[in-house]
């Protein structure tokens, strides 16, 4: 294919577990835009399925090296990838940096189920979403009402499934890719099998009791993955039990003596850090027994609603807390963590004085997010995937990804993604 003079080339690096990265190059190229692509595992190469792939076998040491060659030999202008932390993915924006080429981060949308986040850089304390609530107001001005209406919903099985099969062939095609990075906290046979089990066991459902009108007043803290990047690179713990630590001890201290302290847990998490035992040990620790309590499933827009206020690290759960008008407080780096949107003063205070959702800068907020850093769209719906394509494709030939902006240009998020615990 011919490129346009002067016209963007992309650079396909990791793409999520689905057909969705292949069908985005296919419809760049029916754009008249020219793709490339870097296979770093055979879960890589079994979801791309294109020819003319490049299969990446050199060491990571190698790379920054390797890419810059391959910007400046194909004239690449913009680079396309999946997880922004990957090591692969972290080297490639601080290459694009210095040779200006945009990168541009893809992922899970914040406003889910039906959409897909596209950011420059990346998320977290990558982002160049404004946390000033003037900048967010100005650039929901400039914007339509986004369509909050679930279009393209998949379930639950079509992503684990997905999810599960990439990373085991990429770990069992080790012997093509013997030098791959995979950089994940647990093997993926560790990581997957306890699923089996918790799946052969059916985990403790919320008793429906536990949530009505009338019960005990309670927080809810929701867990995240121990292997989230989000807790590795955006949060200042450096194990999700600091975190336990820091919030039991604070609520033991400073909530008043009627409200409880729930925990929940993450659906996809496989139960090896037991987090069950960790938390009771730890209550056990302050003398909250009785008030801290764990959970494993339950319906969480049933359990937000009856909350009291809601405690996260940068969960997207936060989002949903903060559009139910619920008291939200996030310890560490999240692009909802605004002032008027949550708490801002220290821990100790949000249990008694938590401060309340703006709800006129909450609807500014949605709309914002919406029309720069969010597409509507799906990785496993084969319609939304199609309609979230086209709009990726027409925001990055447009140069619009991040636009409209506020005021200035934004520099990444304020604050450091290892600052100190709110206490």
């Amino acid at each position: 294919m011919q490129r346009s003079v002067n016209g963007p080339v992309v650079l396909f690096l990791q793409g999520p577990p689905s057909v969705f990265w292949r069908e985005l190059a296919e419809a760049f190229e029916q754009a008249g835009v020219p793709t490339h692509r870097v296979n770093f595992s055979l879960g890589d190469q079994v979801y791309w399925l294109k020819r003319g792939a490049i299969n990446y076998r050199r060491s990571l040491k190698h790379w920054p090296i390797f890419l810059e060659e391959l910007i400046r030999r194909e004239k690449i202008t913009d680079i396309l990838y999946y997880a922004d932390q990957l090591p692969y993915h972290k080297i490639a924006c601080e290459v694009g940096a210095r040779l200006s080429v945009r990168c541009h981060a893809v992922e899970f949308g914040y406003l889910r189920p039906d959409w897909i986040t596209l950011e420059r850089d990346g998320m977290g304390h990558l982002s160049h979403f404004p946390n000033d609530p003037a900048a967010v107001r100005a650039i929901a001005e400039k914007v339509n009402a986004p369509d909050l209406h679930v279009r393209y919903p998949h379930t639950f099985g079509q992503e684990a499934f997905n999810e599960v099969f990439y990373n085991i062939t990429a770990f069992f095609g080790r012997a093509f890719f013997p030098l791959y990075v995979a950089d994940k906290y647990y093997s993926a046979l560790v990581d997957y099998l306890p699923w089996l089990v918790r799946w052969a066991h059916r985990p403790r459902t919320t008793p429906p009791e536990l949530f009505e009108n009338g019960h005990v007043p309670f927080f809810i803290a929701a867990l995240q993955l121990q292997s989230d990047y989000q807790i590795r690179a955006n949060s200042p713990y450096g194990h999700l039990e600091e975190m336990l630590e820091e919030v039991i001890a604070s609520f033991a201290m400073h909530a008043a003596a009627e409200h409880a302290l729930v925990f929940k847990q993450h659906p996809l998490d496989n139960g090896l850090e037991r987090w069950g035992k960790r938390i009771a040990r730890i209550a056990e620790k302050y003398g909250v027994a009785e008030r801290v309590m764990f959970i494993e499933q339950g319906n969480l827009d049933a359990i937000l609603r009856q909350a009291s206020g809601t405690v996260v690290v940068n969960s997207t759960v936060g989002i949903h807390s903060i559009r139910k008008l619920k008291p939200t407080i996030a310890l560490g780096c999240a692009v909802y963590d605004i002032p008027g949107l949550t708490h801002q003063g220290s821990l100790d205070a949000f249990w008694t004085n938590p401060e309340p959702v703006d709800e006129q800068l909450l609807h500014d907020f949605i709309a914002a997010l919406a029309a720069t850093i969010q597409v509507k769209g799906s990785f496993y719906n084969k319609e939304g995937r199609h309609v979230g394509a086209t709009e990726v494709v027409q925001r990055i030939v447009e140069a619009r990804v991040n636009e409209p902006g506020a005021f200035v240009d934004p520099a990444p998020r304020i604050g450091s993604a290892k600052a100190s615990p709110r206490r």
